[in-house]
């Protein structure tokens, strides 16, 4: 193609994932650009919705309904003016800037979406990561990684199944017990860990008659280091675990998991945790088909090293963003610092990169990215979380804790919902689930 057909062809920005920080971009370019002459969105994603990735904890444990909290892409798509396709990322051409994307199949194995190959003048990969399991035996066989909305969906019900048949044991006579091990005090776990003890409860009192959740439901948290959330403020941790211990979850620090088995968890000190379910929540990387990107460099975990404009360190035409992206953080606490695999974070770059498509159409210097943390919250069921805040108002970081907490983690969903569909439907919407909430269950039961 000629260099005057580039100049009259619209600049295709292709994203590929659409999560916390790919699926926000999507939109505020579509909205910019969608429909007009100077660019293109196109959004690649496997799935065909979109669930907010830190609230799949909700899901794990029946809080959330994944189906009526999704955002459907190709709705989305038309309503925010870009382009949806379906599909895995499976390669990548700088050469020609080409992205291939896998074959669609139904649940019968029968192709809905041939193979195709997307061409691009600006490629943002948002993949995030996934778990990773250390080479841990037993991982994949006999955990459960919160990762994605089936798998949530897949642990809660194998969470009522468990319930119901201790119920029956109890109601036969014998012992009514399950076990439940979480590996790993990250958030996650903790999130995880809270939500499963409220919500057992609410499971308990819409039919399990003999089942007492709150002695016979047995929640431990396994944690290598010692104390849980290492990374945040040690004050943090300290809140939380007193906040679980009040919840009668067993939190056990300095334990590292050597195997897991069908019965249960082996830790280094020798001791065995019998477990009926076992989540594996234990650390995250980026996937590892990002290493095979046409010679794109990565860490050791797998992300995309970018440089402070986002851009990949080897293709000016190839951003990376969010927790697949290890970005510099010049104001980290140690050298060679990365910026954290955050949502907070993953939102920030998606701001800077509307600014940077604004800046290549342009042709003006690219913006640098610069995280600026605005604190941590971690929820601890339905009416309590607890966190810090920083910011300048401040003057540094304040501990919250409570009602005050929960409320504040509950408005990051919303502002993540207002970023996607406008203020107006976000508060219409809020009113419509309130409004529901006396004819609806408090958790979701199958």
């Amino acid at each position: 193609m000629s260099a005057s057909d580039n100049a009259a062809r619209p600049h295709r920005i292709v994203i590929v994932g659409g999560g916390a920080g790919g699926l926000p971009l999507a939109t505020a370019l579509g909205a910019r650009y969608g429909g007009g002459r100077e660019a293109t969105v196109t959004l690649i994603d496997e799935a065909s919705t979109h669930v907010w990735k830190p609230l799949l904890h909700e899901v794990a444990a029946g809080r959330m309904d994944a189906d009526s909290h999704g955002t459907d892409y190709p709705a989305l798509a038309y309503r925010r003016h870009f382009r949806f396709r379906q599909g895995r990322m499976t390669g990548l051409e700088r050469a020609s800037r080409t992205v291939h994307v896998a074959a669609v199949l139904d649940d019968e194995g029968e192709e809905i979406l041939p193979e195709r190959a997307i061409g691009y003048d600006m490629l943002v990969i948002a993949v995030g990561s996934t778990s990773n399991d250390f080479g841990v035996p037993g991982v994949a066989q006999h955990a459960i990684s919160i990762d994605t909305p089936r798998e949530a969906e897949r642990f809660h019900r194998k969470l009522i199944a468990a319930s119901v048949r201790a119920d029956a044991r109890k109601a036969a006579g014998g012992e009514g017990r399950v076990d439940i091990v979480i590996i790993g005090a990250g958030a996650t776990g903790v999130e995880l860990a809270a939500e499963i003890r409220q919500t057992t409860r609410a499971h308990a009192a819409y039919g399990l008659e003999h089942l007492d959740a709150w002695h016979d439901v047995r929640i431990t948290i396994l944690e290598a280091a010692d104390r849980i959330l290492p990374p945040l403020p040690e004050r943090i941790a300290v809140a939380a675990t007193g906040l679980l211990e009040r919840m009668r979850v067993d939190v056990r620090t300095s334990q590292k998991v050597t195997s897991i088995d069908a019965t249960g968890v082996h830790t280094a000190d020798g001791k065995f945790h019998a477990a009926d379910l076992v989540v594996w929540a234990a650390g995250i990387r980026a996937p590892e088909w990002l290493a095979t990107l046409d010679g794109l460099e990565v860490n050791r975990n797998h992300q995309l090293v970018v440089e402070q404009t986002l851009q990949t360190t080897r293709d000016a035409d190839v951003f990376a963003m969010g927790d697949c992206a290890a970005c510099p953080w010049p104001e980290g606490k140690r050298t060679g610092a990365t910026v954290p695999p955050r949502a907070q974070a993953a939102r920030q770059q998606a701001l800077l990169l509307v600014r940077t498509v604004r800046a290549r159409l342009a042709g003006t210097p690219l913006p640098r990215f610069r995280f600026h943390d605005y604190g941590s919250l971690v929820s601890l069921g339905e009416i309590s979380a607890v966190g810090t805040l920083m910011g300048r108002l401040i003057g540094g970081s304040m501990l919250v804790q409570g009602l005050i907490a929960r409320f504040m983690y509950a408005s990051l969903y919303k502002l993540h919902q207002r970023s996607l569909f406008g203020t107006v439907a976000v508060v219409l919407d809020t009113i419509g689930r309130l409004l529901r909430g006396p004819v609806e269950p408090r958790v979701k039961l199958h």
